[in-house]
Order: C-alpha cells, then structure tokens, then sequence
C-alpha cells in the first residue's frame, strides 16, 4: 500500500509540475499575442501554440491533478484526523478554485484571441502571468510547512 501510494503521489507532482508549466507560460504567450495585429502571421501561429498547450498539456495536466489528488486524500492518514488538516482544506481551495478558476480563465482569453477579439493589454497579460506564481508559491508553502 505504501508504494502504491507513493507511486500516486508522483505522479500527482508529475501532474501539478505539467500544468504549472501551462499556466507560466500561456499567459506569456499572451504577453507576445497582445503585440500582433489579429490575422498576421504571427498571430495564427501563436493560436495554435496557445491551442495546443491548452488541450495537449494542460487540461490533461490539470485534470491528472485532480483525479489523483482525489485519490491521495481517499488513501491518505489524514483522513483519520481531517479536522486537524486545516492546511489541507486551503490548499485544496487554492488549487480547485484558484488555480481552477485562472485556468478558466486562461482559456476563456485563448478564445478571445481565436475570434480575434481580445480586450486586455499586453502589461494586463504580464500581471496576469504572476497569479499562478502566487498561487503555487502559497500551496507549496502550505504543503511543505503546514502552518496549521
């Protein structure tokens, strides 16, 4: 059992690493699509690549996470005791709905830029860009130190 869990929580690392590397640099690629005349060249290129690291990396990626999150928390030791994982209950609030929600987020601007309709600037897309650095620096924190 031990191993077995192990080998999860891995994986659940190997998950969270994927989706955090979508989510750094989609709204990077943002930053760059801001500059582009909608319809250039460049434009169409960065659709794509915005595309394709939503579907192809990051919502397998964030998807992953949670499953097997899921499953670390059915089979972990603190389920006996979840009273006293009060920095369990905020990770999981900061990764389900604010990392969730900056993935939705994200994706609702990826269409924005595919119907050539974006509204926000590129300095918008570079403060954007850090609410998923804040976010993973908190959980990590509250993982590794477990405050309360």
């Amino acid at each position: 059992m031990d191993n077995y869990y192990l080998v999860i929580k891995a994986l659940h690392i190997i998950a969270i690493i994927s989706w955090m590397a979508g989510m750094l640099y989609l709204p990077r690629l943002y930053v760059y699509h801001a500059r582009q005349k909608p319809g250039s060249e460049t434009s169409e290129m960065l659709k794509i690549m915005e595309r394709k690291l939503l579907r192809f990396i990051m919502n397998p990626a964030m998807i992953v996470s949670i499953i097997l999150g899921i499953i670390l928390m059915v089979e972990g030791k603190f389920m006996s005791n979840p009273v006293g994982a009060g920095w369990l209950h905020a990770k999981i609030f900061l990764s389900i709905f604010g990392m969730g929600g900056m993935h939705a987020l994200l994706a609702r601007y990826r269409k924005d830029f595919e119907r050539d309709e974006n509204k926000h600037s590129e300095k918008f897309y570079r403060i954007i860009n850090e609410v998923p650095t804040a976010l993973m620096m908190i959980i990590v924190f509250l993982v590794v130190v477990k405050p309360f």
